[in-house]
């Protein structure tokens, strides 16, 4: 078994540690930077970028790059059709009710895109530590309601690990304090 790590899955950037020696480690990702922007770029031809790469191009191809997801997971279309215009790519109704995301013929849901995010933290970590990593404590911020807890874990085991349990922000902040 791996080390279990912890992952702040943020808006604009996420983090990911490890616990060595009784104190909290931060993993270094492939580009060298503790932090990774959690967005998620498509290329013309549908090629997948996240993190730094996908950033990049956020401005030249707005349409097709996605940021700010964590702002539309777990929540209903009426609940979040207020920020449509702050982002600039394209959102839509799914069929029942929720938040997706077009970009050119494919739509994807918040969860699918934060688990690219997650998917690009795991491999970075695997990588760091040289071990596989399939557990994992995320973060959530306090005000999260139940469905987005619930489409954070969802997102979470897309990516292909096990959600030991979602914290909240402020406690993982004093835990690490």
């Amino acid at each position: 078994m791996g080390k279990i790590i912890g992952i702040d899955l943020g808006t604009t950037n996420s983090v990911a540690c490890y616990i060595e020696h009784g104190e909290p480690r931060v993993i270094i990702n492939e580009e060298g930077g503790r932090l990774t922007p959690s967005v998620v770029g498509f290329s013309k031809e549908g090629e997948r970028f996240v993190g730094d790469i996908a950033k990049r191009q956020m401005l030249m191809y707005p349409e097709n790059t996605v940021s700010s997801i964590k702002r539309f997971i777990g929540r209903t279309w009426d609940e979040a059709k207020r920020d449509v215009d702050l982002v600039g790519y394209t959102l839509e109704e799914s069929d029942d009710g929720r938040v997706n995301v077009r970009v050119g013929d494919k739509t994807y849901n918040p969860q699918q895109l934060s688990a690219f995010i997650l998917q690009k933290i795991k491999k970075a970590a695997e990588d760091f530590l040289g071990e596989t990593v399939e557990e994992v404590v995320i973060t959530v911020p306090a005000y999260f309601n139940d469905r987005q807890r619930q489409a954070t874990k969802d997102a979470g085991r897309i990516a292909g690990l096990e959600v030991l349990r979602i914290i909240n922000e402020p406690t993982a902040a004093a835990l690490a304090y």
